[in-house]
């Protein structure tokens, strides 16, 4: 498969272009650093022509949290009539809690998270508005962690995940494994869906 990864040099990008690589397939890593600017329409054509698949791991620097909306934007316009399928890594903000609470109503919802929690929200409700390309929306748990590739994870759509110490959680190379196993075996179109421990 032949997958462009942007966001490449993050956290979660690194991951997944090492997964992606060692599962065999061709990977062409985007980033601010490679000169990609991701808000730019003609930037995302020309590093997503000819790809199966687009793996978008961006993360605006503090301030900047809108411009993860306009990233998605542009990814969707860069991909419109391509046949090109969209994976992109959200936020777990808009999760439902247990009490049934959203992650980023709850009272203890620190105020220095609400700048990039809105900003997830907003690129979600982009995504939600896109009928032609064939997208996908990851929110990852509460908590993304360095640690092991463990292969092992959970699944769910709107309902924050949490392992039995009532941790929302996963490490960033077990994000990558549930983003290419999405992208191997596609289970979700045009929808939201989540991930734990």
């Amino acid at each position: 498969m032949r997958i462009t990864v942007f966001g490449a040099t993050g956290a979660v990008g690194r991951e997944v272009v090492t997964e992606a690589t060692t599962r065999g397939h061709d990977v062409r890593a985007a980033s601010r650093a490679s000169g990609v600017d991701a808000t730019n329409v003609a930037d995302v054509v020309r590093v997503s022509a000819g790809q199966d698949l687009v793996i978008s791991a961006t993360r605006p620097h503090p301030g900047h949290e809108a411009e993860l909306a306009a990233v998605t934007r542009a990814l969707l316009a860069g991909l419109r009539g391509s046949g090109t399928r969209l994976l992109l890594v959200g936020g777990a903000a808009t999760l439902r809690r247990a009490d049934g609470v959203l992650v980023q109503d709850a009272p203890d919802f620190p105020l220095t998270l609400r700048p990039i929690a809105n900003a997830c929200a907003d690129q979600l409700a982009v995504c939600r508005t896109e009928s032609e390309v064939d997208w996908v929306y990851l929110s990852p748990p509460m908590l993304l962690e360095t640690g092991p590739r463990t292969g092992r994870y959970r699944l769910g759509a709107d309902d924050l995940i949490t392992d039995e110490h009532g941790e929302s959680r996963i490490s960033n190379a077990d994000l990558a494994v549930v983003l290419l196993d999405e992208a191997e075996r596609p289970r979700h179109r045009r929808t939201r869906f989540t991930v734990g421990y």
